[in-house]
């Protein structure tokens, strides 16, 4: 399989019955190549091969095809085995990691590869998505915060229908597709559905987004445990204490909206007041953030330096191991006094 290459100005002859090549016809296209068909052996002839640059080979286990590899060879034209598409609809779920193209598994890169149709939500890789793909249709159903244009049940439907069309579904999620992604949600509609599903697991921003801002979850004497909590919904005076008790390292996703609750939530069930907070904003961009202060002056800090959404909340010692822009240490020291002083 050639991949990344430009075939603009290139004539492509694509070989094979035309509902198993129809990914290949599609990505060859999408490169810039002028694309021929030949749909079974017995339409070959030599003369097919004037003017072509590459043969792809799509036999699917069509029997016949060895005179057109030998003259290939015989013209000294290049010659490539594609990978026949299933003949039945399925379902991936994809975790695309915390945002960039290279924090993708080498497994999720093969099913975009692969894909017909995309769903996409925008905290996953969505920018070079056409190019990723090779031209799968590409459908946004991302949420935003207080807005979410099509609703999960109606993303569900559109992926069981996709599937039960025949085409290879991918739904790419930011981070995992079983971390607060409600990726159980659409494997069960899909079973349900009778349609085949599989699941590519991603880089959780719980774990990603503080190591892009030096904060690692666990360390060595500081903490051995960490949590994972959803600052979406309010949590009970049962969980708050839990959290409270438990010790090590608490992670908060989607909880920007949600701070001023979360902290005195914690405050009330004991939690030290001087316990170091982060949160991170746009992990991994351009823009990427980080306001540190502790659990009594982090609403404050987070007012003053206008903390939005997307971000990631880590409470515990291990803040103050973070190495970006300097001395942790001394980044805590310094944005605490700041806080105080507000």
């Amino acid at each position: 399989m050639i991949r990344d290459t430009d075939f603009r100005g290139l004539t492509v002859l694509v070989a094979g019955a035309t509902q198993p090549s129809r990914r290949v016809i599609r990505r060859y296209r999408h490169a810039g190549a002028v694309v021929r068909r030949l749909e079974s052996p017995e339409d070959h002839a030599p003369i097919v091969l004037d003017d072509i640059a590459l043969v792809a080979l799509v036999a699917d286990g069509q029997p016949g095809w060895d005179r057109l590899a030998a003259h290939c060879r015989a013209s000294s034209t290049l010659l490539v085995r594609e990978q026949a598409a299933l003949p039945r609809g399925r379902v991936t779920l994809v975790g695309g990691g915390p945002g960039p193209d290279d924090l993708l598994t080498l497994r999720a890169l093969e099913a975009l590869r692969a894909a017909d149709v995309v769903f996409y939500d925008r905290l996953g890789p969505h920018l070079n998505l056409a190019a990723l793909t090779g031209g799968a249709e590409l459908v946004d159903v991302g949420k935003r915060p207080g807005h979410h244009p099509v609703v999960q049940s109606e993303i569900e439907c559109r992926m069981v229908d996709a599937a039960r069309a025949g085409h290879h579904v991918v739904r790419l999620k930011g981070g995992d597709p079983f971390v607060f992604g409600r990726g159980g949600e659409e494997v069960a509609s899909c079973v349900e559905a009778g349609i085949e599903v599989t699941v590519v697991p991603g880089i959780t921003s719980a774990v990603s987004v503080p190591a892009a801002a030096g904060i690692p979850v666990t360390h060595r004497d500081v903490s051995h445990l960490f949590t994972v909590v959803s600052g979406h919904a309010p949590l009970s005076v049962a969980e708050y204490e839990h959290l409270a008790g438990l010790g090590g390292t608490i992670v908060v996703l989607m909880g920007v909206g949600t701070l001023p609750q979360l902290m005195a939530g914690l405050a009330k069930a004991g939690m030290d007041g001087a316990t170091p907070v982060a949160i991170v904003e746009r992990g991994y961009s351009d823009s990427q953030r980080t306001t540190v202060s502790d659990l009594s002056g982090i609403v404050m800090a987070a007012t003053a330096a206008r903390c939005k959404s997307p971000a990631v909340l880590v409470i515990g010692d291990v803040v103050r191991q973070g190495v970006n822009g300097g001395s942790a240490a001394a980044q805590f020291a310094g944005f605490a006094r700041a806080a105080e002083g507000v």
